[in-house]
């Protein structure tokens, strides 16, 4: 399930970083905490993507002037969902850093019809490889049309799957099925104009700042449609929890917009 959250901006024209998943993750991490509620605490199945609105870049970051600022948020658990926009609708400010955004209304997202064939658009970068402290392993380029790339993708999702609960051994024995087909047009393009796919973000961990490269491109994923589903619902890729790897469907109105601003910005 997907809900998109709507915030009133208290001061147009109030920055935040150009990538600024860490804040929106502290952020939440803060509110589930603050529930207290045991089965939350450390609950990870869920993926957001960023804050979407009328913008400006600039060196800062992005600006935004719309009066009306949005953030999705999406996990397979309607419990948690519910849990959490009642816990950020007993705040009447939030700070995302230097926005003042106050919780305005959710509404649910329509939803989308997943096959086993789906081709997807990255609303926030893919992280292949996870970070570890003193270890620059996590940014190594991994080209998207390798094996390999696909692979460790493979072995997150199902590693992801299983930690879930929701599904048997059996079940996880049968997604076999599973290719990455990168937009290789698309890539050309972009490496033709001299911008970037793949880049280093920062991420916090218990105070702590590493470094991840995510990459951001359009690709058709071959996968059992339970796969496709979970994807879509809680993110593809380490650090969902983080604000990384949350995707949406070519050709669905729902985020068409914020997709296309994220690749104009890959």
């Amino acid at each position: 399930m997907r809900i998109r959250i709507v915030f009133s901006l208290k001061n147009r024209g109030a920055y935040v970083p150009f990538h600024h998943q860490f804040l929106l993750a502290q952020t939440i991490k803060g509110l589930i905490l603050t529930g207290k509620r045991a089965e939350f605490l450390s609950y990870t199945q869920y993926n957001f993507s960023g804050l979407k609105g009328q913008i400006k870049i600039s060196r800062k970051g992005l600006h935004f002037y719309s009066s009306r600022v949005t953030l999705v948020l999406s996990a397979s658990d309607q419990a948690f969902l519910d849990y959490l926009v009642s816990i950020l609708f007993e705040q009447k400010e939030l700070l995302i850093g230097n926005l003042q955004l106050a919780p305005e209304s959710t509404e649910a997202e329509e939803p989308v019809k997943l096959t086993e064939t789906v081709k997807f658009l990255c609303i926030s970068p893919i992280v292949l490889l996870p970070s570890s402290f003193n270890d620059e392993s996590s940014k190594r380029f991994v080209s998207p049309d390798t094996d390999e790339f696909s692979d460790l993708l493979y072995d997150n999702t199902l590693e992801r799957m299983e930690k879930s609960g929701k599904f048997s051994a059996q079940q996880l024995s049968d997604f076999y099925k599973f290719q990455l087909v990168a937009d290789k047009e698309y890539i050309e393009r972009i490496q033709s104009s001299h911008k970037k796919f793949a880049r280093i973000y920062p991420l916090y961990d218990s105070d702590i700042k590493f470094e991840v490269r995510g990459y951001t491109f359009p690709f058709t994923l071959y996968a059992p449609q339970p796969v496709q589903q979970f994807i879509y619902e809680n993110g593809f890729g380490h650090y969902a929890h983080k604000g990384f790897g949350m995707l949406d469907v070519a050709g669905a109105n729902a985020h068409k917009r914020e997709a296309d601003m994220e690749l104009t910005y890959a």
